[in-house]
């Protein structure tokens, strides 16, 4: 074999450049993607070609390979383009993957360091909050929940930050069901003082649980979204009020609310406004 054939033995017909042109179109046809998914009312070709840099004949070329592959569609009418059936199918795959639990864990590990406390997950099951996953804290005096157990939404971290968030209809119904039994003496009670805490859960961002479900202990909690802004689940950091006095909750609460926006965007959902 010659030298010449040892040297493209194993390559795609074609030079190098032309590959590296194959890879720029790749990119430039998954940026405009991205910004017509952005544009759910569609964009002209002149508004993609501008906001891509891009010629408006180089536009028009990638956009009709695109809608070949069934990944863009053009209006007949306005004559814009917009996201197609088979985008919707693959960002439609990721959400069914999606395994918020495991991509919590490592989160959960992390909260645990940084604060030496026990993180814990939660979901919303009715009125009660379901716990399934947690990181232990090292400390001989700890938190901890077994999984599965449960907690009522409104005398909890996780289900205060969980309840915030929920429609008006879907709160009274909680009510109704549930009621708002006094855990301990420091649980709320009353509707009024309820509306006002989840309020300012909203505000906030986190949730603070002071003794309202078991005395002696105190957790900071804040909530999981996704791409709606629609509760996923919620993750805290809980441990005794030696440790976690009323001086440390607005300092753990903005790590926990932090955390919980960082593991929202893993999960591609977004944090609604209050």
């Amino acid at each position: 074999m010659s030298e010449g054939k040892r040297r493209t033995a194993g390559r795609p017909a074609g030079s190098g450049k032309s590959t590296s042109g194959h890879s720029q179109s790749l990119v430039r046809g998954l940026n405009m993607l991205e910004r017509l998914a952005a544009s759910p009312g569609g964009l002209a070709l002149s508004e993609i070609a501008e906001q891509a840099d891009l010629a408006p004949s180089t536009t028009h070329r990638l956009l009709q390979a695109l809608q070949s592959q069934g990944f863009v569609t053009q209006d007949n009418e306005l004559g814009l383009w917009k996201i197609d059936v088979k985008t919707f199918r693959i960002g439609n795959s990721f959400l069914e993957a999606r395994d918020f639990v495991g991509a919590s864990r490592p989160f959960l590990r992390r909260l645990t360091v940084q604060t030496g406390e026990t993180a814990n997950l939660g979901i919303r099951d009715g009125s009660t909050a379901v716990f399934l996953a947690q990181s232990e804290s090292p400390q001989m005096m700890r938190m901890i929940t077994r999984l599965g157990s449960r907690a009522p939404l409104h005398a909890s971290g996780v289900g205060k930050a969980l309840m915030a968030w929920l429609p008006d209809d879907e709160f009274e119904r909680v009510l109704t069901e549930r009621g708002l039994t006094r855990v301990t003496e420091n649980t709320l009670y009353t509707p009024e003082s309820l509306r006002e805490e989840l309020a300012r859960i909203r505000r906030e961002g986190y949730a603070c649980d002071r003794e309202e479900h078991a005395i002696g202990l105190h957790c900071v909690a804040a909530c999981l979204h996704d791409e709606h802004g629609i509760p996923l689940a919620a993750i805290s950091v809980s441990g005794p009020v030696a440790r976690i006095p009323e001086t440390r909750l607005g300092e753990l609460g903005e790590l926990v609310r932090e955390t919980a926006a960082e593991i929202s965007a893993r999960l591609g959902g977004r944090v609604p406004e209050a």
